[in-house]
């Protein structure tokens, strides 16, 4: 199977206020071939917490996640990764979450 990766496709208008207001939400689109049945993220890229999807995300869809109000005061940066459906794993990237508009793709 193909290696999955990364594209951020919005965002530059930073937020004056923290990147995980209860609020915050941002779009995660699935371009490949395979169901997404989970999405991690880090704020060191170490310890993965996830959001919650559901069922998945199915191949050619997009879906639209908030953060929970517990992760306020965390950085804005974090690792983002997604856990297919046949197990494989995207390699982590580092997203701001303090941008307006987020956006991201794995292909």
């Amino acid at each position: 199977m193909k290696f999955k990766h990364f594209v951020i496709a919005a965002a530059v208008v930073l937020m004056s206020v923290s990147a995980f207001a209860d609020d915050y939400s941002f779009t995660v689109t699935n371009n490949t071939d395979t169901k997404i049945s989970k999405i991690l993220v880090s704020e060191d890229g170490e310890e993965y917490g996830f959001f919650d999807i559901g069922n998945g995300i199915n191949p050619g869809k997009t879906v639209t996640l908030t953060w929970h109000s517990s992760t306020e005061g965390e950085n804005c940066e974090q690792y983002f990764k997604a856990v297919f459906s046949n197990k494989e794993e995207s390699e982590p990237q580092k997203f701001d979450f303090c941008e307006e508009e987020v956006a991201i793709e794995f292909e």
